[in-house]
């Protein structure tokens, strides 16, 4: 089986490999999105190991476009997300698995050759919690609701974050109206609050 790991961290790529190096396993490796599409279409991987947090493209519209050009992709979601609501929105656009990088290396293991083998795997804390429908609220958030709201826990200015998507200020004003009133709140203040309560993680502004 070749396998695609899409990461930008060299040591995530590397300790991944390590961690299947008795396996039969292939790897090929892509740093951001761009470079991941042109990697699946000339290497055809059986498998995908994708971060979500990637420079340029968003991790989610890149699932969807890997699935889009083949749609019998296996694809590991091995993310530093670990707010259900990430793995919610993974799951329903068709990754066949999704576990945070706060996991053990034996659960990684474990999601990696169940999902190698044709069957899902989410880590099992995220899935309790979905299966409790803690995520109920959170749900009806979109992929762009959901990283105009890690831009603000980073401390992004609408204008920065408008910058950022490649959108209109007032597109992200308007979306952001919206987060809102799907999660009950009343103040961007309250968005970035919430933020940080997700458990979506700061980065680094570029």
């Amino acid at each position: 089986m070749k396998v695609l790991i899409v990461d930008d961290h060299a040591m995530i790529r590397n300790g991944i490999k390590q961690l299947h190096a008795a396996s039969a396993m292939t790897f090929v490796e892509a740093d951001n999105g761009q470079d991941a599409l042109l990697l699946q279409e000339r290497e055809r991987p059986q498998m995908i190991v994708l971060d979500l947090n990637l420079p340029g493209l968003s991790g989610l519209e890149l699932l969807r476009q890997l699935l889009f050009r083949d749609p019998a992709a296996r694809i590991l979601v091995f993310t530093m997300h670990a707010e259900p609501a990430y793995a919610a929105r993974a799951l329903k656009i068709g990754a066949s698995g999704y576990v945070s990088k706060n996991s053990a290396p034996e659960e990684l293991r474990t999601a990696f050759e169940r999902v190698a083998n044709g069957q899902t795997y989410v880590e099992s804390e995220i899935a309790q919690t979905l299966a409790a429908g803690a995520d109920e609220q959170r749900a009806p958030l979109s992929e762009r609701d959901l990283e105009i709201l890690r831009l603000l826990g980073e401390g992004r200015s609408f204008s920065e974050i408008a910058d950022s998507l490649g959108l209109a200020y007032k597109t992200v004003a308007n979306s952001a109206t919206q987060i809102k009133s799907k999660l009950g709140v009343s103040r961007t203040a309250d968005l970035i609050r919430l933020s940080v309560e997700m458990g979506i993680p700061r980065g680094t502004a570029p």
